[in-house]
Parts: C-alpha cells; structure tokens; sequence
C-alpha cells in the first residue's frame, strides 16, 4: 500500500507530525528504530520544563505559546494529565544573556513574569539559597510536561485516527522517484511508498538525511541526570517550582519532587560527543556524573541530599544550538525536523503542526525562518 506520509522518527515531533497529518485523514506510516516512549533517544526521563518567556532568544516565543495551546488541547482530546502547572524560576545574573532575553520577551509579549531579588528568592522559597549578585524572574503559568505521557497521548490518538505505526524498524535506504513525487523507504522489514516524507529521528536523523544527499552539522552528546533524595515538604510539587539556572559554573536545570520521586537536577551545558552506533556509557561512569549535580545542589539548595538515581539520554547540537525546521533542498515533499539542541521537547507539539502545514501547504503560519537548513547547506 501507498501511503500519504512516511515518517521516520516517531518520537516526540515525530508522533505529534502523526497525530495532526492521520486527522485531517492521510494515510501515515511512522517508522521507529525502537518502540515509543523508549529510553534510547531525548525524552525519556519522566519530565521536561515548558517555559515561554524564553532565555534561548525571542524567535522561539511564538513557537512556545502556539504550543502551549496544543498541550492543552493534547490534554482535553486524550483525558491524560500531561502538563503540571508548577511555575518556573529561572535564576541568573542580571547583566547575563539569558535573564534579559526572559525579561524582554515577557515584556514584548505581556507573559507573566515576577522580577525577584536574591532575598525574595530565598524567602519565597525556603529551598533555595541564592548569593546577592543573582536575580530569579518566576513564571507562574510554566510548569512541567510529563515527556513520556505526551507521546503516548499522541500515539494513541494517532492510531485512533488511522495511523500505522512500524516499530523496531531500521531504515537502510531512501531513494525519490518520478521527479520527485514518490517516496521509497526501504527498511529491515520490508519496502514502503509514500508521496511525502518527514524526517524527525533525532541522533539518528544525520544518517538518514544522508540518504537523501542533505549533510547536516548535527552532533549526538550523551547527557546525564539525576533525582535526590530530599525534604518532601520543601521541594514538592506545589511548593516549589521547576528551575532553569545559569551559574558561574554551569548551566542546570531541574523539577520538584513530583510523585515523591524527588529532586531532578540535570546540566544543560557540557557532556561527550556520541556516536548512535555506539551504547551509551552507563550514569556514574565518569566521576563528573554525579559530582557537577552535586556541587550545583550543594550551592544552590538548603537541603540534606543524597543521590537516588542517575540516568542518560542523549541531545543532538547544531553548532549555533538553535533548531532546524524546513523543506528539504531540493525536495519540496520532504520536511525536515532536527538539531534540537537539548531544548526542544516542550516544542514538539507545535513542530509537529509545523511539519504537517509544510508537507500539506509548503508553508507555515508560524515563522521558522531563524529555523532554516539555510545555515548549514
């Protein structure tokens, strides 16, 4: 059978590309090396942050708040609760960056936004022990998506709908053919034809694009992080937030006890390039594993700690560490999701309705210009 769509990648924006193509009624085929959720790619790990004004630049915000949207209605369709309203604080100096990126997109935007000083901070919450040179700006209507539960969410109602998902599948070959109009996938279980294709396989995603003659500056980095055990009543969800930290040392990031699971503390910056054909080396491998999370809660948290566990996934980093959403080159019905740079999972509702408009229209009502393969090729 000849399908409308072909997705390789069904993870996080692969799914939701799959939710929004089998509703409008197209016959889509997603194609996965594993079975999502899975722990091999981006996002497992239970949680993600979902924040709107946003420290990574202002050309992300339409994009956030177009997906904040979408969560909700993901929300509403499947009766799975997906995002928790926690807040979140992001911690800085006052002269950095990504503070006055937060600051100006809120104002542009008119987001809720609380300007505190390091003293407010502390009071606020007991938690926390903030030194006088930072400042934190807490965003009420932030929160917490839970990352693994939101690919199923769109799984199910993408199957609902029609789709036909082919897991534990390797992609060995993509050719395109009748001037472009169709679309050869061949793969360890079997040959499938489409008229489009969408490519969103995250570390993966350089190798498959190289099938398709596109050579992307896309790097896999193993990345780790962690839950502590702490005060329950000091850090749990409701009364503390979700926190996204730029440090002298590092930039962390991390969540409430949801659940009783405890502290999640992750580093955003750092971590060693990887290859997808090699296992990922195992948490507590090298000694930085736990000791940068450590220090971080050593300095930044008032609490008794002790590590409960640790775990890896991996980021795939552009060099200028901002996405790539586009048409291929040549190509104009393959669409291309990749490089999401360790910040794009609370994204992936919205690219996924991107990715749908550009493979059905050729464009978007959502500007991705600073999004384009332009840079690269």
């Amino acid at each position: 059978m000849k399908h409308d769509v072909i997705i390789i990648g069904a993870g996080s924006m692969g799914m939701a590309a799959g939710y929004f193509l089998s509703k409008q009624g197209k016959k889509v085929l997603l194609v996965d090396s594993f079975d999502p959720p899975h722990a091999n790619g981006s996002h497992h790990g239970e949680t993600r942050i979902i924040r709107y004004a946003y420290g990574e630049g202002e050309a992300y915000l339409p994009l956030a708040l177009r997906a904040k949207a979408l969560w909700a209605e993901l929300e509403r369709e499947s009766g799975r609760e997906i995002f928790l309203e926690t807040g979140v604080l992001n911690v800085g100096n006052h002269e950095s960056r990504f503070i006055k990126n937060v600051v100006s997109s809120s104002e542009k935007y008119s987001l809720p936004l609380e300007v505190m000083s390091s003293d407010e901070v502390n009071h606020k919450w007991p938690g926390l022990s903030l030194a006088e040179d930072l400042i934190g700006c807490f965003e009420p209507t932030s929160g917490v998506l839970k990352s693994e539960e939101c690919i199923v969410a769109y799984r199910e109602l993408a199957g609902s709908a029609g789709a036909t998902l082919q897991t534990n599948t390797k992609v060995h070959n993509i050719t395109v053919e009748n001037d472009g109009e169709t679309v050869i996938v061949k793969t360890d279980k079997g040959v499938f034809q489409s008229e489009s294709l969408i490519v969103s396989a995250g570390a993966w995603s350089k190798d498959v694009l190289r099938m398709l003659d596109v050579d992307l500056p896309l790097q896999p980095v193993r990345k780790t992080f962690t839950w502590f055990d702490v005060d329950k009543e000091l850090y749990k969800e409701g009364n503390f937030p979700a926190f996204s930290f730029e440090t002298s040392f590092g930039m962390y990031y991390g969540f409430p006890s949801i659940d009783g699971a405890g502290l999640k503390v992750g580093r955003h910056d750092t971590g060693e390039e990887q290859s997808v054909e090699d296992p990922i080396v195992p948490f507590g491998e090298y000694p930085h594993d736990a000791g940068d999370v450590t220090h971080f809660v050593e300095q930044f948290m008032t609490c008794k700690h002790e590590l409960r566990q640790g775990r890896t996934c991996m980021y795939t980093l552009t060099p200028d560490e901002d996405f790539i959403i586009d048409l291929h080159p040549k190509y104009k019905n393959i669409a291309i999701a990749a490089g999401f740079s360790g910040h794009g999972f609370k994204f992936s509702s919205v690219v996924g309705e991107i990715l749908t408009e550009l493979i059905t229209d050729g464009k978007t009502h959502l500007p991705i210009s600073p999004f384009s393969i332009k840079r690269f090729t």
